[in-house]
């Protein structure tokens, strides 16, 4: 469909009408007024290591897992001091939990060393740390610190493409695509409402354009149910 495969080259792709673009963000505020990160913490940190364990696995799962998680580990230097072993038995159902333990250890240690046990408030260090990329980073920066960011998970990266507010396949090309088309004050509230709006309406196999609030707005839809008449 177009719209929804992108163009990593980038030619041929027109940036959409600025008045298409406060249209959908308007519908988007109707639709999702309270959309916010499904993701439990209390704390920066917390925020962080849900965020890496939620790679490749749902938000419910991480949920399910950190609260046990946070009883045994209870800071940042707990994480650090932690036996690589007991950290990935405690993570494993999140899947890819070697990874995320390792990673996990990895930042905690980093910020123990380097940032006085707080966690950074800014991309630049926050990018520095053990499997720490920019779309974890903005969502610890916009929901722990209030810092704007657009996270570009698969689904707003799907949800974009279709609404072709960019053609980019790459994560971190699409997200300063999107930055130079939506305002920054919405960048955060933004990621969050195409996230929701990916997981209940613009699913990747059935999207269910006929029950789109954003229909009107949609390339994509338009034209999937144009292929369907």
């Amino acid at each position: 469909m177009a719209g929804d495969k992108g163009n990593k080259s980038g030619r041929g792709f027109t940036p959409p009408d600025p008045a298409r673009v406060k249209a959908v963000l308007a519908a988007l505020n109707k639709l999702y007024p309270k959309a916010k990160c499904a993701l439990n913490y209390r704390t920066p940190w917390e925020l962080l290591v849900a965020t890496i364990l939620s790679a490749q696995c749902t938000d419910q799962r991480v949920n399910q897992v950190t609260p046990d998680l946070f009883a045994k580990y209870p800071g940042v230097a707990d994480f650090a001091k932690a036996g690589l072993p007991e950290l990935e038995e405690a993570v494993r159902s999140t899947g890819f939990f070697r990874n995320k333990a390792k990673s996990i250890k990895g930042a905690a240690q980093a910020i123990m060393e380097k940032h006085a046990g707080q966690v950074p408030d800014n991309l630049d260090e926050l990018v520095k740390l053990p499997g720490v990329g920019r779309k974890t980073a903005n969502v610890v920066l916009g929901d722990a610190f209030g810092v704007p960011g657009i996270t570009v998970d698969t689904h707003v990266g799907r949800v974009c493409r279709r609404l072709e507010f960019t053609d980019q396949t790459d994560a971190v090309k699409a997200e300063f695509a999107l930055m130079e088309i939506i305002p920054q004050k919405r960048w955060t509230p933004f990621s969050h409402q195409v996230i929701t709006h990916g997981r209940q309406v613009c699913h990747s196999r059935k999207p269910d354009c006929p029950g789109c609030g954003l229909l009107k707005h949609c390339p994509f839809g338009q034209e999937h149910l144009a292929d369907q008449d």
